[in-house]
């Protein structure tokens, strides 16, 4: 019985100082360019900051770094390539965008980085930041491995369609030999045509909840002309809906403070509600 319980015990006091204790590090992951990764981790963050939350986000796309490029950050002085450099310290490295922070990586600074130092730099800023979000490189290698090791729980980016759905496949493969912690998948860029995988296809392939489905949305390029993330451009659209519900459930909070179960009965739930929902309950109530 003891042997059974102190197991249970360990992985209970972990969860709790995961998702209570400190701030969480979400790792946003796809194999494939193209895919609004970049996107959606601007929104993503900012969604999450809209909650009164402390928001950071990280470039770990280090050999082709576009982050700062969304937000109006062109030529930063210090970078992540200068922490991971060992040049400065990571608080140095921030920029104030909005209502959220981002470190940037350097587009044009050379010199030998080793990305498997990042776990460790971030590791101080997480008693900071409620979320700390890294967006990855769109490749297999050093950088994405890395962004990997140094995340709490990962969100993979994928589109409906089946050559961005096997390059999917093969970065949970990897991330579940690497040990890492998958949450779950956003579905990007959807057009809701029958040409479409469906989400139960993408689901069954991945094995993989889909937390949410952001529509494909001309705005969402307005508002890269305009440097600001999609959820600040366009705040009543039904992708910033997503990103909200999404951000409520990453951070413990309820969705229109209204219980699903009860809703439920009013309403034909979509798939990335109820998954939403199992996610609360099994991290925040289990």
């Amino acid at each position: 019985m003891g042997e059974l319980l102190f197991p249970n015990i360990i992985k209970l006091f972990k969860s709790f100082f995961l998702y209570f204790g400190m701030g969480k590090i979400i790792g946003v992951i796809s194999l494939k360019g193209g895919v609004g990764k970049t996107s959606v981790v601007t929104a993503l963050g900012d969604a999450i900051a809209g909650l009164g939350k402390k928001v950071l986000l990280v470039d770990g796309n280090f050999s082709a770094p576009n982050l700062g490029f969304h937000l109006k950050i062109f030529e930063p002085k210090l970078t992540l390539h200068d922490v991971l450099a060992r040049k400065v310290n990571i608080e140095e490295s921030i920029h104030s965008v909005g209502n959220f922070d981002v470190i940037p990586s350097s587009l044009f600074k050379s010199g030998e980085i080793n990305p498997f130092l990042l776990r460790g730099k971030l590791k101080s800023l997480k008693k900071i930041y409620d979320a700390i979000i890294i967006d990855s490189s769109p490749s297999l290698g050093k950088e994405t491995l890395a962004v990997m090791l140094a995340s709490d729980g990962l969100i993979v980016v994928t589109t409906p369609d089946i050559p961005t759905l096997t390059t999917t496949l093969k970065a949970i493969k990897v991330a579940r030999q690497r040990g890492a912690n998958i949450d779950g998948l956003i579905i990007n860029k959807v057009y809701n045509k029958k040409f479409e995988l469906s989400l139960k296809d993408i689901e069954d392939a991945a094995e993989v909840p889909v937390m949410a489905v952001i529509p494909h949305d001309v705005h969402v390029l307005k508002s890269l002309s305009e440097f600001v993330p999609s959820t600040t451009h366009k705040p009543k659209s039904k992708g910033s809906g997503e990103y909200k519900k999404l951000a409520m459930t990453l951070t413990g909070e309820k969705p229109n403070q209204l219980k699903l179960k009860t809703f439920f009965r009013w309403i034909n739930p979509t798939k990335q509600d109820v998954n939403r929902e199992i996610f609360y309950e099994r991290v925040f109530r289990g």
